[in-house]
């Protein structure tokens, strides 16, 4: 697997990419941390929340979905345009599912389908800079990230639920040097970028990241273990007066920050939850990914975004057997997504976090000779569920051929000012840039007025 993180030995090794800045068993400079008190003791309150309390999930389908074979089948179809799948039918009126959805097929009534998003950018980078900063973007790998990326706009104006917690963690990591994920803060600075996860949660030798203090802070120096998490605490109360806090960089500044308290460390230790909890999400990465994720929202996390790619396996781009990879990619998607939903509702935290998955298009109607579909920008589907989401309903629908929007054309903008209105934050709103001029979060689309209560 070319593209998720290796391991060796207890450090994690980023291939070329940036990565946590450390993971590993052991905690701060190498040295065991003490067993961390009860999740629920971070600011979990268990309450419906308002918008100003409310967490996004984000599963960010890379490479494309097939719209046809997951959420907006056409079972009526010819045969190289349905393929080769069948459909579920659920309690919601309309709502037809994939067969290979079944788990979601039965919490129907918590989802929200959304059929008629489309726009004309066909290329990975591009139609995926459009779909995560609401600016499309023409030969975007060249001209690299202009702006801001959902969930560190979501950083920057709202920050963590809880202090100490990361505002914006991506699960394993970013992907910034990969095509198709521009989920920087680009203008806004690296100040609210994306703490990495650092690895492939489902493997037997992750562990909670560490934050390794940089060589040039005195503290590195301790080797009193008694007195090593009281020293952390002394220097966060006084970083500024301490002269190498001015030289740190905003990653090394929020390792530290994180170091000085046991939230963040908790929230990604994976072996406080019970055994029937991580075997119900899946003992894979769609799954634990998903477990993670709603630990840290549930500890304080404003934004999560789950990025999976492995060639064939997580990766949507579906050019060729495109049912042999979602017969091996869809049950593990709808195990953790379906899962993940319902554990929310359980913990009575539905409508503090807004669980959405989509990608970067749809895929072309017709299955190929090669067996697959290519790119299709002109249609695609999205799913969102909780956070102020009205469930239970179909928004929007594709021609019969699912080439185009029939009915309720919506763009990436409307799906980015619903997100960001389900999180408090005014779509119509504007950020500073470098020259501090004002620049629109959105530049185009109102919130979908069917998806809010209210």
């Amino acid at each position: 697997m070319s593209h998720l993180p290796i391991w060796n030995g207890l450090n994690f090794c980023p291939q070329g990419r940036r990565g946590f800045i450390k993971v590993g068993a052991l905690g701060v400079g190498g040295l065991s941390l003490p067993l961390l008190p009860p999740l629920q003791a971070l600011g979990a309150t268990g309450k419906k929340g308002s918008a100003q309390d409310r967490s996004i999930i984000l599963f960010w389908m890379a490479g494309g979905p097939s719209h046809i074979d997951t959420y907006d089948p056409k079972p009526d179809a010819a045969v190289e345009i349905r393929g080769p799948f069948g459909t579920v039918e659920t309690k919601v009126p309309g709502m037809q599912l994939s067969e290979l959805l079944p788990r979601q097929t039965k919490i129907a009534e918590r989802l929200t389908i959304i059929r008629s998003i489309s726009h004309n950018l066909a290329v990975h980078d591009d139609g995926s800079h459009w779909m995560q900063t609401g600016y499309p973007l023409l030969n975007a790998r060249a001209r690299g990230q202009t702006h801001p990326a959902e969930g560190t706009v979501v950083s920057r104006l709202k920050g963590a639920k809880t202090p100490g917690m990361p505002a914006y963690v991506c699960i394993p990591e970013d992907y910034r040097s990969h095509m198709g994920f521009y989920q920087t803060g680009a203008y806004l600075g690296s100040k609210y970028n994306a703490l990495n996860g650092g690895g492939d949660p489902s493997l037997g030798n992750y562990r909670p990241p560490e934050f390794s203090l940089p060589k040039t802070v005195p503290l590195a120096r301790l080797d009193d273990r008694k007195n090593l998490l009281s020293s952390l605490d002394r220097f966060a109360a006084h970083a500024d007066a301490v002269q190498q806090w001015g030289d740190l960089d905003d990653a090394q500044r929020k390792a530290i920050e994180l170091a000085s308290g046991s939230g963040a460390r908790q929230a990604f230790d994976l072996s406080l939850e019970k055994p029937a909890t991580r075997e119900a999400y899946g003992q894979h990465a769609y799954g634990q990914s998903a477990l993670l994720a709603r630990r840290l929202v549930e500890a304080g996390t404003r934004f999560v975004t789950i990025n999976l790619y492995e060639k064939d396996v997580d990766w949507w781009d579906d050019h060729t057997t495109i049912e042999a990879n979602l017969r091996k990619r869809l049950p593990p998607f709808d195990r953790a997504v379906a899962t993940l939903i319902s554990d929310l509702a359980d913990r009575g935290l539905s409508e503090n976090v807004l669980v959405a998955a989509y990608g970067e298009f749809g895929r072309s109607p017709r299955i190929d000779k090669g067996g697959g579909r290519g790119h299709w920008p002109s249609a695609m589907s999205v799913l969102l569920s909780g956070g102020g989401i009205r469930g239970g309903q179909i928004i929007g629908s594709t021609v019969p051929g699912g080439s185009a929007p029939k009915d309720r054309p919506l763009t990436p903008g409307h799906l980015l000012a619903t997100l960001y209105h389900s999180v408090g934050i005014d779509p119509h709103g504007t950020l500073p840039d470098l020259q501090n001029r004002p620049i629109p979060l959105v530049p185009e689309g109102e919130v979908i007025r069917e998806c809010v209560v209210g």
